[in-house]
């Protein structure tokens, strides 16, 4: 069974992982599986995995008397909380399908997502009642449960499970609709890393649970290998108690793994609880800079990548010191292809389309299942993938060439004193020009004056301008003194 993911893990845990192919069974498999294991946690209250699919059970009967049918559409209005997992776990495993909204959604959108999705129960946070006025579906607490248990539901691998939003940065958010294959797809593939991950991991869930990489790497994949699962309804106030919590893992955004640099810099490696090993990112470019300074404190940062459309998890890296630039190698029963520079995949993983639209449904997903990415990337001999920019950026040069922004943007990263840059295509006395904006990490230039700051980017924009192409150079650049517009992933918009 030799496979690059396969061999990361001792041979005694892959024998106890097997992939479920949907979300009733993965909850009655785990609940038996590591029935004594501490599940989840606030820090005050912890729930084994035998209560807390107890309680999930009590959550499905409740769901169930609203008289709801199989496919209808169960909206959780939460933070990062016990509630919230435990209520999507038994939405999910009812045969019903969970619809988590960001917990930032105003009154209007929250009622306008009801209406668009056709939501026929609404689970709230109770300290968010007041945005249901209106509201087209029927209110409850998202801590909701009743006196007895119901068993989970009989569904299909390809039924729909989940539905979660994307494509937010490019327009209108859609509805992409994932099936119970590939939810629990997702969270298998979470279980291969370097090294044991069945005993003893300890999470905290520092992405929101409506963000797919929250849900199925920082989650779903915790309970598949019998790890426990801390809740962050406050994300500042739980960063703060990592001393306490002593995470193993963390899954984040490469802006948070900056953050979390940051402080570790300013308080000490400890202040990361002491035991961290590993940090999982993806969702933006994860900079090899952040990689080399994480592994000074004994620990691995990996790179993966994946979208929402193929469950988030496609590729991992396991070997970033040896491909520094590479988002790894396919995870197991997928497969991926370069089609016209553009990345394709397919394989359990695949979501079923865009809630009511079928147009852009037909743009992404072909009829033999294959997931056009929209992003440009290459596969090396070794079968390590390298994103190379998304066909949306292109810049149309003067003499008619394509480039990607990012491909101009790489060479750049490799500078410790750069924290985020954006390329574009600007009009220079009349001609198009490629121009760059840079923002500088603050701790290369304490003390440094702007004129300094300048001098040093500008020696660094001849540096890399000397290796690229004379139609790729950047031919004019700007220092920013606040932070880039980011989106929910913190990545930097290119709407500036």
């Amino acid at each position: 069974m030799g496979h690059y993911f396969y061999d990361m893990i001792p041979a005694d845990e892959l024998a106890q992982l097997t992939y479920i192919p949907t979300m009733p069974e993965f909850v009655k498999w785990i609940g038996e599986k590591w029935a004594d294991r501490p599940a989840v946690s606030d820090t005050v209250v912890t729930y084994t995995y035998k209560e807390m699919c107890s309680r999930i059970a009590r959550r499905r009967a409740f769901l169930n008397g609203l008289g709801l049918q199989k496919g209808d559409k169960v909206a959780i209005l939460e933070l990062t909380s016990i509630d919230a997992v435990e209520m999507f776990l038994a939405v999910t495993s009812a045969g019903y399908v969970a619809i988590n909204l960001p917990a930032q959604l105003p009154a209007q959108a929250v009622v306008g997502c009801c209406m668009k999705f056709g939501v026929k129960v609404l689970a709230v946070r109770d300290e968010f009642m007041d945005r249901t006025q209106g509201a087209p579906c029927v209110v409850i607490s998202s801590s909701s449960m009743a006196e007895v248990e119901a068993p989970v539901a009989e569904v299909d691998r390809n039924d729909a499970a989940a539905i979660f939003f994307t494509g937010g940065t490019t327009g209108a958010p859609k509805g992409a609709i994932l099936p119970h294959r590939a939810l629990t797809r997702g969270g298998f593939n979470g279980c291969f890393a370097p090294g044991s991950q069945l005993f003893g991991q300890r999470y905290i869930c520092l992405l929101p649970l409506s963000h797919v990489f929250g849900l199925i790497r920082s989650t779903l994949s915790a309970f598949y290998s019998g790890s426990l699962w801390f809740s962050a309804e406050d994300m500042k106030a739980t960063i703060s108690k990592l001393p306490m919590i002593k995470p193993t893992i963390l899954i984040l955004v490469p802006g948070l793994c900056d953050v979390l640099m940051g402080l570790a810099k300013m308080y000490g490696p400890q202040f990361l609880g002491g035991q961290l090993k590993m940090i999982i990112s993806g969702a933006a470019n994860v900079p090899p800079r952040l990689m080399t300074e994480f592994d000074k404190f004994g620990i691995s940062l990996l790179a993966g990548y994946g979208m929402t459309e193929g469950a988030n998890l496609t590729t991992g890296n396991a070997d970033v010191k040896t491909h520094p630039t590479s988002v790894g190698k396919v995870y197991p029963e997928q497969e991926i292809k370069i089609v016209n520079d553009e990345i394709w995949f397919r394989g359990d993983n695949v979501f079923l389309g865009y809630y009511g639209d079928p147009e852009k449904t037909k743009e992404t997903l072909t009829e033999d299942g294959w997931v056009k990415t929209g992003d440009l990337g290459r596969i090396d001999e070794d079968g390590f993938v390298y994103i190379t920019g998304r066909i949306k950026n292109l810049i149309i040069l003067a003499n008619g060439e394509n480039v990607s922004p990012e491909t101009i943007e790489e060479p750049f990263y490799k500078c410790d004193a750069l924290k985020d840059c954006l390329v574009r295509q600007e009009e220079v006395d009349g001609l198009p020009v490629i121009t760059m904006e840079i923002l500088p990490q603050p701790a290369a230039f304490a003390g440094k004056s702007q004129e300094e700051i300048h001098a040093f980017f500008k020696d660094l924009v001849e540096k890399v301008n000397a290796e690229l192409p004379s139609t790729h150079r950047v031919a004019k650049f700007t220092i920013r003194t606040e932070d880039f517009k980011r989106t929910g992933s913190l990545k930097v918009s290119r709407n500036q």
